[in-house]
């Protein structure tokens, strides 16, 4: 079996889907490798370290794709790389399929087998396969340490001849991976942080971290893949009531709520932001999910009533050589679950590759993208 690793083409991504330590565990399973040369460049992943590994070094990203039957990306893949890729690949990457619908389309006309790692059960088989963890704790960390570098104000308490500092106040929405992250990073550098959840199980977690819950939860508030689902208007009420306390007495407000973990509900208004005291600063984790403030600009870093909202989009991305390992680690797991004499065994019984396909032998298979296609076909 032929694996191909390309250079991502979204703009300003600096990860690879595979770093030469998982090359050298496929390389011992049968399978060959090739990688567009650079590939791992921004990674601090040279093409000689993939030759030490036993890969190939391919400079033409066409040639790469149409001689691969199985393709790791990090980002969805552009139509001409889909173009370039022979009829009955597989390919294995972050894929957010309702959010790239074009994408989906001709992944199922060119009868490609796609297999989306955001798509993959929470389960105990596919822990060590779940991207969507490993790239949630990065941003969490991350966003706790552009707020600290945007806030004019220590994170930590100070006591000094001039007097006492008292520690920033942090406020996090959301305490899935990348919020349970951000906590645990804002009290290492010292500030007061509180946290907020629709979920009532993550009280523990939180306080586990030293951070203080508070909010308004409802039973039934996650999914079975363990990730928060849409509730009552009367609790989105009670809960925007809550969440304008807790910002206007922040200094810091990390937000990473998603539904279904791709959905960014809108829980922090422009009113809200108004009420906050001049200098805090807002880091909307979702916002590549349409973030969770209302005045987010996803990519881009603005100040609204004294307030500065910044909205990064990739933030695993500023950890490239991390975030790289971790993602290759994630997806070498995956393929070596299912890889038997150098062969990929495709088995759509199986709870894993049922989950996470999307397309194959050109149908779209995932309900959900099912579904976002009719609504889309009928506008």
């Amino acid at each position: 079996m032929q694996l191909a690793v390309p250079r991502e083409m979204r703009d300003a991504e600096r990860r690879v889907a595979l770093v030469p330590e998982s090359c050298k565990k496929l390389i011992k399973a049968g399978i060959a490798i090739a990688v567009q040369a650079g590939a791992g460049h921004d990674s601090l992943c040279e093409d000689a370290a993939y030759v030490e590994a036993g890969a190939r070094i391919e400079p033409d990203a066409r040639a790469l794709l149409s001689a691969a039957d199985l393709v790791l990306k990090v980002n969805p893949p552009e139509l001409s790389e889909i173009d370039s890729m022979k009829a009955g690949a597989l390919l294995l990457t972050t894929l957010l399929p309702t959010r790239h619908l074009p994408v989906v389309r001709r992944l199922a006309e060119r009868k490609i087998t796609a297999f989306a790692t955001d798509a993959i059960p929470r389960i105990t088989r596919a822990q060590s396969m779940d991207t969507l963890s490993s790239m949630a704790s990065i941003a969490g960390y991350k966003a706790v340490l552009l707020a600290a570098n945007a806030i004019p104000k220590y994170f930590p308490m100070f006591m000094t001849a001039a007097g006492t500092v008292l520690p920033a106040k942090v406020f996090v929405i959301g305490a899935g991976v990348a919020g349970l992250q951000a906590i645990a990073t804002a009290r290492r550098l010292g500030a007061a942080v509180e946290a907020t959840d629709t979920r009532p199980a993550v009280k523990t977690e939180i306080e586990s971290l030293g951070g203080k819950f508070v909010g308004v939860t409802e039973e039934g508030a996650q999914d079975a893949r363990g990730y928060a689902k849409e509730l009552s208007a009367d609790f989105y009420r009670r809960q925007a009531e809550l969440i304008g306390l807790h910002c206007a007495a922040a200094d810091v407000v990390i937000t990473t709520a998603l539904i279904g973990g791709v959905k960014a509900p809108k829980l922090i208004s422009a009113e809200m932001v108004a009420r906050m005291k001049p200098g805090s600063v807002i880091v909307d984790v979702a916002a590549s999910g349409g973030g969770n403030c209302e005045l987010t600009e996803p990519g881009r870093t603005v100040v609204k009533s004294g307030v500065t909202i910044l909205g990064p989009d990739n933030l695993p991305s500023e950890l490239p050589f991390h975030a790289s390992l971790l993602y290759s680690r994630n997806l070498t797991s995956f393929v070596l679950a299912f890889v038997k004499d150098g062969a990929f065994k495709l088995d759509l019984s199986d709870d894993i590759l049922k989950a996470a396909v999307i397309t194959h032998d050109g149908a779209v298979l995932n309900a959900p993208t099912v579904q976002a296609l009719d609504q889309e076909g009928k506008k």
